[in-house]
């Protein structure tokens, strides 16, 4: 123990006398321990120089944080948007690559289908606070698709969007048919010969002419009628000098008497003629016919002296007091016609008189040529005006029910004659032309409002749908979302009138855009959204991603496309130095215009468009004559108008909509007439959902109105206007007269 004692005295003596010792061997102990951890987070040293010089090449790759396609090896501007460009490590996307191991929360629009990002906040377009997606899935639902477009009071009022709520309602179909006037097939009449002979005599001897029933129409020569009188008047003997014993004989001979009148009766004799052969006593070859009904002589097919055999057509007799009318109606029009519907037409001859009839047939077979279907219609012509072959137009108003049925309170709980439908009664029973049993009215597709039977049908005016091919679109006001529009497919019946009928997806009281969809529709496609002509959408709608500050609520309106002389050539006019010098307080103002709207201050903006109007009134126009004078007060009456409209602007995103067109109209002024100094053109190819925009500074330096702080230095500059030389120094007027 005591040798343990003296080691341990010794040892602490010689640390007493090395501290110099101690602070050395601490020191490379932390030294080593911080080496180490540098040594584990730096990348190997590569051995090959040329082979570490292209990996620090591969690093400095510049991009945009909008466009990731772009990548160049040096600095500079987007050749799409003109935004700077940023390392390839610094952009979104190359920065979500770096952490492989770690999955990534995303975000996106439930409302429109932007590419995910890695943070949080709203959506650019549309504002909505942005949800979390599957890293796998990204944000491909179904939601996200959604055909949605939000437009500013401003752009609606410009798009003239009109809506009404889809309603139920019994609505009127009118069928529009051409026909023709015909002859009742039912009252036509032949008078032909009943026996063999020889024509001696016509008394109608040509068409046209009225004639009543007994009339006399032919005398003929038969002599088997003169065999059959002989016949006849031996018949008659001897049933007259038979008594007694020969009653038997005697009531033969009396019905050989009658069967000898009947078939006098069947050659077209009347009782009067019979009895005229009888008292005569004497028999005769000739015989004269008869008229067997009245009407019309509308054909004679023989001539006196010729002869016929049993049967031949003498002349053909047309009762026109009732007539049929034979129209054509299209196949897609079969839906609205029912027999027994009332039907009105007019004709040529009789221009501003309405006729009215009922349907009385409806062909079972289609046309295959005209695609028609015939249809008959009973009309009575008392008067004899309608002739056939007359040209007539006719018009069926069909009131609609659910189902295709037809409401017709006239004929609903009536029963009906399937032959003749101008015999309707209110109880069962015959028909009084035909004898057929009654049907009701009911089992031919007529249903009434009074009793309840016919519902209204859900339609929707015709101007709402969007129709191509099989599809129809149609445009919705999303509930309490004041501006915001989403496109619908629906499944639609047949067309009745002014309206659709709807089948399908959509509920009564939803507003539906009846005036504005076309324009709707062509900034949906506009923006790469699905619409009528692509129900897919055309890819991703340009976007921007800068931040979180979402850009101005004019990227959700649509601009008519740019005028063509704004990038093009504008045709000049010589313009006195005078004149030109007069448009600098208008230029000044529109400058303030550009530098409020590029900060976001919209009071100065209103005060500037009102300086802008004051100072166009200053401009003395009659220091220009003939073509120059005409081209300034078509474009001072173009700007003046859209000063007005900026300075009643409610918000900074109208004010941007009119400075759009503004800035075209200063543009083409500055060309057409000259400026009193150099201003930049700049363009922003992303305002207005991709439809760009142009305006004027003087900076070099972008300062972008149209996003203004949310992206001020978006833009590029385009072109420099300087002064021209064409001002008349000596501020003489020019311009041809």
């Amino acid at each position: 123990m005591q040798k343990w004692k003296t080691i341990l005295k010794r040892v602490m003596r010689v640390l007493a006398r090395m501290p110099v010792l101690i602070l050395l061997i601490l020191t490379f102990v932390v030294g080593y321990s911080f080496s180490s951890a540098v040594s584990r987070n730096r990348a190997p040293i590569s051995v090959d120089a040329n082979a570490d010089r292209d990996a620090n090449d591969i690093e400095q790759i510049w991009t945009c944080s909008m466009h990731p396609q772009i990548q160049l090896p040096d600095p500079g501007k987007c050749p799409i948007c003109g935004m700077d460009l940023v390392l390839a490590d610094e952009s979104p996307k190359h920065a979500s690559n770096k952490g492989k191991t770690k999955k990534q929360p995303l975000y996106a629009c439930s409302m429109f289908c932007l590419p995910p990002q890695p943070n949080p906040g709203k959506c650019k377009i549309c504002g909505m606070d942005m949800v979390e997606v599957d890293v796998e899935s990204g944000a491909d639902d179904e939601s996200s698709v959604q055909r949605s477009l939000k437009l500013s009071p401003t752009a609606q009022s410009l798009a003239e969007i009109q809506t009404q709520p889809v309603a139920r309602e019994f609505v009127n179909a009118e069928i529009r048919m051409v026909g023709k006037i015909d002859y009742d097939e039912t009252r036509l009449g032949y008078i032909t010969a009943w026996v063999p002979g020889r024509l001696e005599r016509l008394y109608v001897d040509y068409t046209g002419i009225p004639v009543k029933k007994g009339d006399h129409m032919a005398y003929l020569y038969s002599p088997e009628l003169a065999t059959a009188q002989t016949e006849l008047l031996q018949a008659l003997e001897r049933s007259g000098g038979s008594t007694g014993q020969g009653s038997l004989v005697n009531k033969r001979a009396a019905d050989w008497v009658e069967d000898i009148r009947d078939k006098f009766r069947l050659w077209g004799l009347t009782d009067e003629q019979i009895a005229e052969i009888e008292a005569r006593g004497t028999a005769s070859d000739y015989m004269t016919i008869y008229a067997p009904m009245g009407g019309i002589v509308i054909h004679k097919t023989a001539v006196e002296g010729m002869y016929v055999e049993t049967g031949s057509r003498i002349y053909t007799i047309a009762d026109l007091s009732r007539v049929w009318i034979q129209l054509d109606a299209y196949e897609s029009d079969l839906q609205w016609l029912r027999y027994g519907q009332e039907i009105e037409f007019d004709t040529e001859a009789y221009p501003g008189e309405t006729f009215t009839g009922r349907i009385a047939f409806i062909d079972p077979i289609l046309d295959a040529r005209t695609r028609t279907v015939k249809l008959r219609v009973n009309v009575e012509n008392p008067d004899g005006r309608l002739k056939p072959e007359m040209f007539v137009r006719a018009i069926v108003h069909s009131k609609v029910a659910e189902g295709g049925r037809v409401v017709d309170a006239e004929l609903a709980g009536k029963w009906i004659s399937p032959m003749h439908p101008e015999i309707i009664k209110d109880e069962p029973g015959m028909c009084d032309v035909c004898g057929m049993p009654l049907v009701r009215a009911e089992s031919l597709g007529f249903v009434s409002v009074e009793t309840g039977d016919a519902v209204a049908p859900l339609v929707i005016p015709a101007s709402a749908p969007l129709i191509t091919g099989k599809r129809a679109l149609v445009y919705l006001a999303v509930p309490n979302e004041p501006g915001r529009f989403e496109g619908r497919e629906v499944t639609l019946g047949p067309r009745a009138g002014d309206h659709y009928i709807v089948l399908e997806h959509l509920r009564e009281g939803e507003q539906v855009v009846v005036n504005g969809n076309f324009k709707i529709d062509s900034a949906m496609q506009i923006i790469a959204k699905p619409s009528m002509m692509n129900p897919s959408g055309g890819g991703q709608p340009p976007t921007h991603q800068h931040g979180d500050t979402p850009p101005p609520d004019s990227a959700e309106t649509t601009l008519p496309p740019p005028r063509a002389a704004v990038s093009g050539t504008v045709e000049t006019v010589p313009s006195p130095a005078a004149f030109v010098n007069q448009l600098e307080p208008v230029f000044l103002a529109y400058l303030q215009l550009q530098r409020a709207l590029s900060r976001d201050a919209l009071d100065d903006a209103i005060v500037a468009a009102k300086q802008i109007d004051s100072a166009a009134e200053q401009v003395d126009m009659g220091l220009l004559v003939g073509t120059a004078h005409n081209a300034w007060m078509k474009e001072q009456e173009q700007f003046c108008s859209l000063t007005k409209q900026i300075a009643t602007s409610s918000s900074i995103e109208d004010a941007r909509f009119g400075f759009a067109m503004l800035s075209e109209s200063m543009i083409v002024i500055a060309k057409r007439f000259g400026l009193p100094s150099t201003l930049h053109r700049f363009h922003c190819p992303m305002a207005f959902d991709g439809r760009g925009a142009d305006w004027l500074q003087t900076k070099e330096k972008t300062e972008n109105p149209f996003f203004g702080s949310a992206m001020f230095r978006c833009g590029s500059r385009e072109e420099t206007i300087a002064p021209s030389s064409r001002i008349d120094k000596d501020g003489g007027a020019h311009g041809q007269p």
